[in-house]
């Protein structure tokens, strides 16, 4: 009887230890998808910034005393 119960211990673990994984993996997919979809809209905002050919950004402008 000790082998069984063992046996059903170890399982019940395991089976624990699965739908953990499975939560990680579904979190882990969702905020793949949120950080996919705000890449596309920084690449889609850069892409119309250039399109526009709109003045360099102040970083890529040298200072008035140059």
């Amino acid at each position: 009887m000790d082998r069984l119960e063992s046996l059903e211990e170890r399982c019940a673990h395991l089976i624990r230890t699965v739908e953990e994984l499975s939560d990680v993996l579904a979190r882990q997919a969702k905020e793949i998808d949120t950080l996919t979809r705000r890449v596309h809209m920084l690449m889609e905002r850069e892409a119309e910034r250039e399109q526009s050919g709109g003045d360099a950004p102040a970083a890529n402008v040298r200072p008035p005393h140059w």
